[in-house]
């Protein structure tokens, strides 16, 4: 919705790559490329197959895309019950609107389109009038349409497969059931085409795989996959006759179709139901994609003919419950997920990506049974901390775990997990299940980390060695659980935050307390700005209260939430603070002055949110959702209004990143619409601020310098001689008479004396536009005027125009005294101080004669010389203090 927030746009979706809807292949001949295409909820993404890189992400969708198809220039995507054709991998070209339920299966066939709902109807459009050109319906109660395609060389014919077992072979164009084939009993999940004509494979809920001959109604064979149903049907056509097949736990198999057995087996080749499962044509390269949120490129060139993994690109699996921006170029981001993974996503480009991997007790164990049969598994990541000082050196992340006591260490330089445990001996000895670290931080030299557990201990240990270096408190730091822990840059003080209401600040070396602050209600969490030691603190009432830590005082109060603040980052100035609660808001609060600056709803509540140590982006992820979202800070490059938003202000709604494309209507409503209260124009800074100011034209130097030096700069480029034209030799070349041939050597022509008669009528020229101007001047003193058309000349038309003030030059004594009280009044209002100076000598250096020689002209070039040294003695004084002043700062003793 346009207006929804003044400082935040939204940019892009970072992490999202595929989803339970199967992947399509589209070959481009011009470019002799096959491309990729995924869906991601409303919009899908193109990428190629040589790379895996991106090439186009698709406008959006009002709701999620249900399936998709493709041909050789168009992408087909069903949402609802509305069907659109994409060119070109993102604008839409058709649109097909006409079943009453959700669309689940698409075919394109020839020129035509056919389309099946979940009621069993099914549609057959023409792709480029959009017209329906068939429409059948089909009883779910006796034959549910669960898949469909066309026969190879079958002319206008298609086979579908149902939920009771049974296919239909049915002519299109005559509407005619040309045959039955009685089926296996069980529903039908896939049908797919194989390389032999007349010859197809059917996947079965049961795990079968049938190979039926579809012109004798035979089969040809059967086989099993022990994992379930069948989801995906691939063929290899580069050779080998092999057969993929994917299954719900994420395997896929490998068939020998001569032999009939099974070839290989993939195991974990996706964390969930294999969705999507294509072979390149003519190579041996298998393309999967499931609902674990990746893509995966396999080459099939292992001795036991299974495939290797070539490519891919991944994301979470589960939703992203903390992210952080990682170094200082706001280049990455670190996101720990629900699946226990900790990954690094880069906002320039997704090979830049990195998965530290998931989190194992024993990481040998994991490495030997895989990770999705890890029973050593770390539980998920509540809070993390990271730095970039030493990260070369040795591990610079730590991470607590849900209902875990030890923190976790892991190195990004490495992409893995650390080789250390952060756990006090005293819980091997005690053995209390119920604690778990609460929260944790690294110290800005990269030496020490932090850790607050919830039975009330603060720990530190060295990042390098974990060793054990001293705790808060005696025993503990606070009674209640700690959840909130922080150090200053510097490390001298550390703060924590307990459920007892209370903030202590402790020396960090000697572990003593120096101050505790009580606040209204105990603290949920803490997050520390450290260049200007400013902490803010989230309570459980849903305020948030700004300390600072110089003088350990509350500073600001901020409440506006209505349930519980999920995170809070500041903005690399500290001068925002923004919030996100599970209110579903985002809020921005302005800390000089107290008050909200921004506020806007979304669909889903951010549970985490950070903002790019550049300022650029601001990173939201949100409940139920697998995406990391990018929202630019418009203030980098447009003006904003920055005036806070009164307390009665009802925040609106805005769309995230690649969610839904504007349309042409709302486009035109969104520029017609008036501008708000909260809006403002673009400021335009005014001639002069003030009128005790001297203001400067901004012209550049060459404007104003050259003017008195005109004459000369002229003279200097004028060429030495006039450039001479070639003699033209003529035809016959005239001789001396006489025995020897001798040229005649040419005469000169005498040089003709100037016999014009023509007077100079330099007075009788008309008047230019400038003199009009001046001469408008003595009725009404319009002098800006004047003003604003001499400074638009260059040096040349301004010297011309100076000069033509005199008799001789077509002016007159009264022009010249009107260019004289000119000048005065550009000298009073200390506008275009440089150009009045310029214009005042080279007008002294062209009519010094003419001014001495007119008592008028005398008395307003003294009234200009009086106003003019008082002007220069006042800049002149001001230069010399700003001199002594600097003078005396490079020199003095601080």
């Amino acid at each position: 919705m346009p207006g929804a927030s003044r400082i935040f746009a939204g940019f892009r979706a970072l992490g999202c790559y595929s989803n339970h809807v199967p992947l399509q292949l589209q070959h481009h001949h011009k470019h002799q490329e096959h491309y990729v295409i995924t869906c991601v909820g409303k919009a899908f993404h193109t990428y190629n197959c040589s790379k895996l890189g991106i090439v186009s992400v698709s406008d959006s969708h009002l709701d999620n895309i249900t399936c998709m198809a493709t041909d050789a220039y168009l992408v087909f995507t069903g949402c609802r019950n509305v069907i659109k054709a994409f060119e070109r991998g993102r604008q839409v070209k058709h649109t097909y609107e006409g079943h009453q339920k959700d669309i689940h299966l698409l075919l394109p066939f020839s020129n035509h389109l056919i389309s099946v709902d979940v009621d069993s109807v099914m549609k057959i459009w023409d792709i480029l009038t959009e017209e329906l050109y068939l429409e059948m319906a089909f009883d779910n109660r006796t034959f549910e349409i669960s898949a469909l395609m066309h026969p190879s060389t079958y002319l206008n014919k298609i086979l579908l497969g149902s939920r009771q077992g049974s296919m239909q072979l049915w002519n299109i164009r005559t509407n005619r059931l040309l045959h039955t084939f009685d089926g296996w009993r069980t529903p039908i999940t896939a049908i797919e085409q194989a390389p032999a004509v007349d010859v197809v494979a059917v996947g079965l809920e049961s795990g079968q795989i049938v190979v039926h001959n579809i012109m004798y109604d035979e089969t040809v064979m059967k086989l099993y996959q022990d994992w379930g149903p069948i989801t995906a049907i691939g063929f290899r056509t580069d050779g080998p006759p092999v057969m993929a097949t994917g299954s719900t736990v994420g395997h896929i198999a490998l068939w020998d179709l001569e032999e009939r057995r099974l070839l290989s087996q993939m195991r974990e080749a996706h964390g969930t139901a294999v969705t999507g499962l294509k072979f390149l044509p003519s190579e041996p390269i298998m393309i999967t994609s499931a609902a674990d949120n990746s893509i995966k490129e396999w080459v099939l060139d292992q001795s036991d003919g299974s495939g290797r993994l070539l490519r891919m690109r991944y994301g979470h699996r589960a939703p992203p419950n903390r992210i952080r921006f990682h170094g200082n170029d706001g280049q990455n981001i670190l996101s720990a997920g629900q699946d226990s993974t900790l990954q690094s996503f880069s906002v320039l480009h997704d090979r830049h990506n990195k998965n530290l991997g998931q989190g194992s007790m024993n990481r040998q164990l994991a490495k030997k049974r895989g990770v999705m049969n890890d029973e050593c598994k770390l539980p998920p990541i509540t809070d993390f901390a990271s730095v970039t000082t030493r990260q070369s050196d040795w591990d610079s992340i730590v991470c607590c775990h849900r209902g875990y006591k030890a923190v976790s260490t892991w190195n990004y330089q490495k992409s893995s997990m650390g080789q250390h445990k952060l756990e006090h001996d005293r819980w091997k000895t005690q053995g209390d299940t119920s604690v778990q670290a609460q929260a944790v931080t690294i110290t800005s030299c990269g030496n020490f980390c932090v850790v607050a557990q919830s039975s009330g201990h603060v720990d530190v240990y060295n990042m390098q060695s974990a060793i054990y270096r001293g705790s808060y408190g005696n025993p503990k730091a606070h009674n209640v659980s700690v959840r909130g822990v922080a150090v200053d840059g510097l490390n001298q003080v550390t703060v924590t935050g307990g459920a007892d209401c209370f903030l202590k600040f402790w020396k960090f070396k000697s572990k003593q307390p120096l101050q505790s602050l009580e606040l209204d209600s105990p603290v949920a969490q803490m997050v520390l700005h450290r260049e200007s030691n400013m902490l803010a603190v989230a309570c459980d009432d849903f305020t948030i209260v700004v300390v600072d830590m110089e003088t350990r005082r509350v500073v600001r109060r901020f409440s506006g939430h209505r349930n519980k603040v999920t995170d809070m980052t500041f903005s690399p100035d500290a001068r925002w603070l923004v919030t996100s609660s599970m209110d579903c808001t985002i809020r921005t609060w302005d800390l000089p002055t107290g008050s909200l600056l921004d506020c806007f709803l979304l669909d889903a509540a951010c549970t985490s949110l950070s903002m790019s140590p550049t300022g650029d982006f601001l990173a939201t992820v949100h409940v139920d959702d697998l995406g990391i979202y990018l929202w630019s800070n418009t203030t980098l490059y447009s003006h904003v209004s920055l005036r806070p938003l009164p307390f009665t202000y009802q925040p609106l709604t805005i769309v995230m990143p690649g969610t839904r494309a504007v349309s042409d209507d709302e486009e035109e409503e969104k520029t017609a619409e008036p501008m708000s209260a909260n809006e403002i124009s673009v400021f335009k800074s005014p001639d002069q601020i003030s009128a005790e100011l001297i203001t400067l034209s901004l012209h550049p130097d060459s404007r104003w310098k050259s003017l008195t030096n005109l004459e000369l700069i002229k003279k200097r480029n004028k060429p030495k001689e006039p450039p001479k034209v070639n003699k033209a030799v003529p035809f016959f070349l005239p001789t001396i008479p006489g025995l020897e041939i001798k040229f005649a050597p040419e005469k000169e022509m005498p040089k003709e004396e100037s016999s014009s008669k023509i007077i100079n009528l330099d007075s009788l020229q008309p008047q230019s536009e400038f003199q009009r101007l001046l001469q408008a001047c003595m009725e009404n003193s319009d002098y800006d005027t004047v003003r604003n058309k001499l400074r638009d000349l260059g040096p040349s038309a301004t010297d011309v125009e100076i000069r033509s003030l005199a008799p001789e030059g077509g002016g007159s004594v009264a022009l010249m005294e009107e260019f004289l009280k000119f000048l005065y009044h550009v000298f009073t209002t200390r506008q275009d101080f440089e150009l009045a100076q310029a214009w005042t000598g080279l007008f002294l250096k062209v009519h010094c004669s003419v001014i001495t020689s007119e008592p008028k002209l005398q008395q307003r070039a003294q009234q200009l010389l009086t106003t003019q040294e008082a002007s220069w003695q006042h800049l002149h004084q001001k230069f010399n203090q700003s001199i002594c002043l600097i003078n005396y700062l490079k020199s003095a003793t601080l």
